[in-house]
């Protein structure tokens, strides 16, 4: 998604621009040709990541191929950074311009990474605003060029809106659960999250529950909830945006998402044992959720591991659901972060950094720029 927004608007820019890429439904409707499917590289935890090395390679591999071939004008790398700080560096190498969009979580793990990092791209483009501070101090310009899900969620459609689209009646208040876009992570979480359904319907028969569906995410996937009357809603949809009277989500981009929404949330997460006991090793922050991260403090709470089970989160959503003053509390905490990430379109900023590049790289922006980015 994030990707797409930039390639619309280099698209906007420059029609004719050759825009290449690893690519979902999203980037191709919006003029990238797929160099590689995003699901491809659709991974996520240290054991998903290890069973997925010998393909990671092959497309790393087929991608910095391509580049070899065609030696794209400037390259444009969203967001993972295990596999973009490598490939990175060789564009560099090849006399590649890199523009890095979403900077990587060092300042939560990883912090020795900073040089790769630095010798990887050539502007790094942060969507958090205190991460350029953090890393000034470790010898990176980062340039803070405003939070997609902050503009995303900005807007959207009313209410009475959504609640005929998703065929919910206004009068029930309404359950969103959210249990990750990867395969692997709505493995995991499934079974849990049907589960909480199930008792949070038997509690309250007229409480009424939507999955909002990511853009290429097989819905066969949800199939125990739709099968326990929960509703699925494309997520793509245009003027796309989400009420809900409380929600339950796996941690990620959505929580943020969620909080920008104003919906109250609870936020679980569970994984294999490996990744826990080596992220206990790494991991320098106090949460995980990225909207309790810009707020420093416990605006929503978080049920991590064994914490994460059907009782506990079942007791946090009715809290909820039940008590306005704990809901009105989360919506206050809501408010504040939305202030905090501002409504500049980062996507906008991308695309004028990648010109830049271009226009440093190339004698003149009208003969030679554009014939090749990824």
């Amino acid at each position: 998604m994030h990707a797409a927004a930039v390639v619309r608007q280099l698209r906007n820019i420059y029609p004719e621009a050759d825009i290449h890429g690893i690519a979902g439904p999203a980037m191709q409707q919006a003029g990238c040709g797929m160099l590689v499917d995003m699901h491809e590289l659709n991974v996520m935890g240290v054991i998903d990541v290890l069973k997925s090395l010998p393909r990671i390679r092959r497309v790393r591999r087929q991608i910095l191929d391509w580049a070899e071939k065609e030696r794209p004008d400037v390259a444009i790398l969203v967001d993972f950074p295990g596999f973009h700080i490598n490939i990175g560096r060789k564009l560099r190498r090849m006399g590649v311009p890199v523009v890095q969009y979403i900077a990587p979580k060092l300042w939560a793990w990883g912090a020795w990474r900073a040089g790769k990092l630095r010798d990887s791209q050539d502007v790094l483009a942060s969507i958090l605003p205190f991460e350029p501070d953090w890393f000034a101090q470790h010898g990176i310009t980062a340039n803070y060029v405003g939070n997609p899900s902050a503009v995303a969620c900005s807007a959207g459609w009313p209410r009475k809106v959504f609640m005929q689209q998703s065929g919910l009646a206004e009068s029930e208040q309404v359950l969103a659960i959210l249990p990750g876009s990867r395969p692997s992570e709505i493995a995991h979480h499934l079974p849990l999250l049907t589960a909480v359904w199930q008792q949070m319907h038997s509690l309250k028969p007229a409480l009424q529950a939507v999955v909002p569906v990511a853009s290429g995410v097989d819905e066969a996937l949800f199939e125990p909830l739709t099968r326990a009357g929960v509703r699925l809603i494309p997520r793509m949809q245009d003027d796309f945006r989400l009420y809900a009277d409380a929600a339950v989500a796996v941690s990620g981009t959505a929580t943020l998402e969620l909080a920008l929404w104003n919906v109250p949330t609870v936020l679980v997460y569970r994984t294999a044992a490996f990744t826990v006991f080596m992220a206990k090793r790494v991991v320098r922050v106090p949460f995980i959720g990225l909207a309790n991260i810009l707020l420093d403090k416990s605006a929503m709470p978080e049920l991590i591991q064994d914490a994460a089970n059907k009782a506990n989160i079942v007791a946090e959503l009715l809290k909820l659901l039940d008590d306005e003053e704990i809901a009105t509390a989360q919506r206050q905490q809501f408010s504040h972060l939305r202030e905090l990430l501002a409504d500049n379109n980062p996507a906008a900023k991308v695309a004028r950094i990648a010109i830049g590049l271009l226009r440093d790289r190339t004698l003149g922006f009208s003969s030679s720029f554009g014939e090749k980015i990824s």
